[in-house]
């Protein structure tokens, strides 16, 4: 009773450490659990997900895979309860046949989180097997001159079972000549011996049957059995003897198939068949009596197939020689296989992502690498490399896994793939290598502004254009992918001449291309200056500005605007047009000034630049007027057979093309003093018709001349307060100094709207459309009376009395040298 308690709390406390080891395990990121071969498909492992703490959310949506080594899968992860499962029937016999303690791993890889849990599930045996003999007969054949006591080898029993399911006990049944004994080997076996209990006699018996029964120690046991005769043969003196006792080799994975090994040799002193020794394996194991054969005769062992260091490193054979008559001796060959380089190191994929957003932080991991080379030593040190030229590195994990990290943010418009090369050497020499390629595709985040193409725009638009015409095209590009990279453009905002920029000109928004909404005006409008924002798709989205500019060109769509002389109104023949009436004393000399046309244009550049030219005139050669001035001259000396009233009609002229054109009608006075003038218009006026027209045309003429008069009594009185002025001063101390500065008078004289220039003068105009930027010079010294002075009959006195002291001399001419000062 007190040895089953004690064996229960062995179990119990045996237990309690399975427990917590599997506990501690967990808490590292491994599991070990337990089964019994071969129980059914389905058969329930562990509890995963509740040993490492994980949710079921967890295992649903990061995407759980079980990982085994090996072609076959033979465990699966149940979706719903996280529990593990047995998805093949498992003979531990048949995955273990050369290891002890069968453990079969398998790798819980968590893509989300790209984590991976080690899971190792031990392989426990059941007595599923019985012993077995590889001879189920055997045939002993010994001298009857064999003493009593002498011990002859018995084939051994198998059993592919382990453990205590593998310990075998032996029987022998048949005779009470022979007994049984039971030898332990160096390797902790069992070997069965027949041992000689009486004397033979081979004339008494010649042939014994015996039953040899192996018997294992599993629940419930399991039995083998062996038919053993033995044959008493005449006697033979001496048995063979080995060489040496133990034969040790060593031989490379790689030796070529039916290469001699080693030579065992043993001699037999004996003649004849006595003395002829053969050889036999006398244990083996099942895998070694596949790759060795041995020569009976010669005692060579041959390979007979291609050895492999990483399945089996050593191999112990035992070798028997016996004569003729089955006296024998017994040795061991220890064959030991050295490592080749012959095994290329593996990559295996864990996990990896297959896409990867640009702005990732570095040390983000990409792939889960495991490498493993089946080569020892330093033929079996893998050495892990990436192809240059890529932003990433090897990072070493736990055991044999490798995490592939990023070095840097990455950057798609620069490289928008990656097919990364993963290179794995061994440490061998000459070194073997494999590779495998991990492709990533970076996506794309909205980093990057549209780009225009030109720093800024510019364009030329000829004024009066039709509306909707196509300015020009503005273009940007964004080195974004996708919806990043969709680019629309849009004006913004601004006025031109205090009307919104957008009444003006517009854009696509999908091709940037800019149109001009309304007709521009050069003299209104002759740049337009505006912003073009060009913002892509993304969100949040980047924009980017351009400016343009949009010059107006001018074309010549105004003509000629004559400023002098004014338009007359509408004659009676309805016909329109410019005039004046300038006065031309007879006595004038070649180039003396007679008046000046003024013309503007409200165009600009050559389409603004005038010309003047003398279209018609009643006397051809007697006038001609400026190119660029259009200032009228003499040609000549008036002749008296000039008629006295000239018909000037002056043709100004722009240089534009097609060129536009305006006339002014100049009427030139040949007259010597105003009152002819004034006769010579009176006249005019006469002839255009009696009744009201004659009368309207005296009043203007009365008018005139009590003007005339008006002027002429003020210029007096102004004299006279000037000379009063003059004389009182002559009577104080004189002062430092002083000027008279001249007054000037009117130098127009007009009737009925009609007027006449009284001096001529030198002048330079510069008009534009502008005001502002036009410009009138006069020249002090070309102020010339237009209107000789004549000698009156009668010359009056003075009316101040007497000339001051110094004063000159009245003459004829004193009134008209007057009004030369004043002008």
């Amino acid at each position: 009773m007190c040895a089953v308690d004690r064996r229960w709390s062995r179990r119990a406390r045996a237990l309690l450490c399975c427990v917590l080891l599997s506990v501690w395990e967990a808490a590292w990121g491994q599991l070990r659990y337990s089964v019994p071969e071969e129980i059914p498909k389905g058969s329930f492992v562990g509890d995963v997900a509740k040993d490492l703490g994980l949710q079921m959310t967890t295992i649903t949506d990061s995407g759980i895979r079980l990982v085994s080594e090996g072609r076959t899968q033979y465990f699966s992860l149940h979706g719903k309860t996280g529990h593990l499962m047995t998805a093949e029937r498992i003979d531990r016999e048949q995955l273990c046949r050369l290891v002890e303690k069968c453990v079969l791993r398998c790798e819980l890889i968590v893509e989300g989180e790209i984590k991976v849990y080690e899971i190792e599930v031990e392989i426990t045996d059941v007595n599923d097997h019985s012993p077995s003999f590889r001879e189920t007969e055997k045939e002993l054949r010994v001298s009857e001159r064999i003493a009593p006591g002498s011990r002859l080898p018995l084939p051994e029993a198998h059993d592919l079972d382990a453990g205590s399911n593998c310990l075998l006990s032996y029987q022998l049944s048949g005779d009470e000549h022979f007994s049984l004994a039971v030898q332990g080997g160096p390797g902790g076996d069992r070997r069965p011996e027949l041992v000689l209990a009486k004397a033979l006699d081979r004339e008494e018996t010649a042939f014994y049957d015996l039953v040899l029964k192996a018997k294992d120690s599993g629940e419930p046991s399991r039995t083998g059995t062996a038919r053993i005769r033995v044959s008493v043969l005449d006697a033979n003196d001496n048995a063979p003897v080995f060489s040496s006792a133990e034969y040790t080799v060593r031989v490379p994975e790689d030796v070529p198939v039916g290469s001699p090994l080693v030579t065992v040799t043993a001699t037999d002193p004996d003649e004849g068949l006595n003395g002829h020794v053969r050889y036999v394996f006398n244990k083996i194991s099942d895998r070694a009596s596949e790759l060795f054969q041995l020569d009976h005769e010669t005692g060579k062992i041959f390979l007979k197939e291609k050895l492999d260091f990483e399945e089996i490193s050593s191999h112990e054979l035992e070798v028997q020689a016996h004569d003729g008559e089955e006296l024998f001796d017994m040795a061991q060959v220890t064959i030991t296989v050295t490592d080749v380089n012959d095994n290329v190191p593996e990559i295996s994929v864990r996990t990896t992502l297959s896409e990867i957003s640009e702005d990732a932080q570095s040390g983000t991991v990409v792939a889960l690498l495991y490498v493993q080379d089946r080569d020892s030593g330093a033929n079996g040190q893998v050495r892990c490399s990436l192809g240059a030229g890529v932003p990433f590195r090897l990072q070493s994990s736990r055991g044999s896994y490798y995490s592939v990290v990023t070095t840097k943010e990455l950057d798609r418009e620069e490289v928008s793939e990656y097919n990364v090369t993963v290179r794995a050497a061994d440490g061998g020499s000459p070194s073997l290598w494999s590779s495998t390629v991990l492709t990533l595709k970076v996506l794309d985040v909205n980093d990057n502004a549209p780009v225009f193409s030109e720093a800024n725009y510019s364009a030329r638009l000829p004024e009066n254009n039709a509306a909707g015409t196509l300015v020009l095209t503005v273009r940007a590009r964004d080195a974004d992918w996708g919806q990043n990279a969709r680019v629309r453009y849009r004006l913004s905002d601004g006025r031109v001449r205090g009307v919104p920029l957008s009444s003006y000109v517009s854009v696509q928004a999908e091709t940037g291309a800019l149109y001009a909404l309304r007709s521009f005006d050069y003299e209104e409008v002759r740049e337009v200056g505006l912003w073009v924002v060009a913002e892509d798709g993304g969100s949040p989205a980047l924009s980017s500005n351009v400016s343009v500019r949009l010059v107006i060109v001018d074309e010549n769509d105004n003509a000629p605007q004559v400023l002098y002389p004014p338009a007359a109104g509408v004659s009676g023949a309805g016909v329109g047009g410019w005039s004046g009436v300038e006065l031309a004393p007879r006595s004038s000399e070649p180039g003396a000034l007679v008046a000046k046309v003024v013309a503007v244009d409200a165009d600009a550049g050559q389409n603004a630049w005038l010309s003047y030219e003398l279209a018609k005139a009643t006397e051809p050669g007697l006038f001609r007027v400026g190119l660029h001035s259009g200032e009228v001259r003499t040609a000549r000396f008036p002749l008296a057979r000039d008629a006295a009233r000239q018909s000037l009609v002056v043709l100004v002229k722009d240089h534009g093309r097609p060129a536009l054109s305006a006339t002014a009608t100049l009427t030139v006075v040949l007259a010597e003093s105003v009152a002819e003038l004034l006769a010579e218009l009176g006249s005019e006026a006469a002839a255009a018709g009696p009744g009201e027209a004659a009368g309207n045309l005296t009043r203007w003429l009365v008018l005139a001349v009590a003007a005339v008069s008006c002027l002429f009594l003020a210029f007096l009185l102004l004299l006279l307060a000037l000379r009063l002025r003059r004389w009182r001063r002559s009577q104080l101390p004189p002062p430092a100094g002083g000027v008279l500065r001249g007054v000037p008078a009117t130098h127009f004289v007009g009737i009925d709207g009609v007027r006449a220039f009284l001096s001529s003068y030198t002048h330079e105009v510069s008009l534009t459309a502008d005001s502002r930027k036009s410009q009138l010079c006069l020249s002090p010294g070309s102020c010339c009376d237009t209107l000789p002075a004549r000698p009156l009959p009668d010359e009056p006195a003075s009316l101040l009395g007497e000339d001051p002291v110094g004063a000159p001399p009245h003459d004829p001419n004193h009134f008209a040298e007057t009004l030369s000062k004043i002008c």
